[in-house]
C-alpha cells in the first residue's frame, strides 16, 4: 500500500510492543527522510499505530487473511501471494530476499494460500474494521467484555456519542 502498512505482531510480556513500534517507526522515519533529504521537514506518520487485542485461534486467522488480502481488496494484484511485500510470498517457499521474520504463534491452516485468496464478507471486514477503529478486543463477544473490562477498554465496547434520553 503506498500510504499505510499492516503488521501483525504477537508480543511476549507487556510493554514489548510499543517499544518494537517505536523502533520500527523511528528507524523507517529516519531512512525515509535521510534517502529523500528531507531531514527535518515535518511527520512522516500521521498518527499512533492502532492496537488491538484478539482472541487466539480463529480470530487471529481472520486478522492476519485480512492483512494479507489488504492489496488483492484494493484490486493491485490478481492474488494475494502477488502482492511485493506480502507475507504470503514465504508461505510455501523459503525465499532468501524476504526471510521469515518469525513462525506463527499457532499452527497455519494447511489451505492457507486459497483461503486468503477467497473473498471475505462484509460482515467480516466491517466487524474487524470496527474493533481496529474503535481499539476494541477481537474476539467472541463474551471474550471481547471480559478483555474490555480487565484492560479498561470498556468505552471501546459502548456506543458512540452521549446516551439517548428516557422518556
Amino acid at each position: 500500500m503506498s500510504n499505510h502498512w499492516h503488521f501483525v505482531v504477537w508480543p511476549e510480556r507487556d510493554g514489548d510492543l510499543p517499544a518494537f513500534m517505536r523502533q520500527v517507526t523511528n528507524t523507517r522515519m529516519k531512512r525515509w527522510k535521510e534517502h529523500r533529504h528531507e531531514i527535518g521537514y515535518g511527520h512522516l506518520y500521521q498518527g499512533r499505530y492502532k492496537c488491538i487485542p484478539v482472541e487466539t485461534e480463529d480470530y487471529f486467522c481472520q486478522v492476519v487473511r485480512y492483512v494479507e488480502r489488504n492489496a488483492l481488496r484494493a484490486n493491485l494484484v490478481e492474488r494475494a501471494e502477488s502482492w511485493r511485500w506480502s507475507s504470503l510470498r514465504r508461505v510455501d517457499r523459503e525465499d532468501p530476499a524476504f526471510p521469515i521474520l518469525s513462525t506463527w504463534p499457532l499452527p497455519r491452516p494447511t489451505d492457507w494460500l486459497q483461503l486468503v485468496n477467497q473473498p471475505q464478507t462484509e460482515a467480516e471486514v466491517a466487524a474487524l474494521r470496527c474493533c481496529v477503529n474503535r481499539g476494541r478486543p477481537f474476539g467472541d463477544p463474551n471474550w471481547v467484555t471480559d478483555t474490555a473490562k480487565r484492560l479498561g477498554l470498556e468505552s471501546t465496547i459502548r456506543p458512540r456519542g452521549r446516551p439517548k434520553k428516557q422518556s
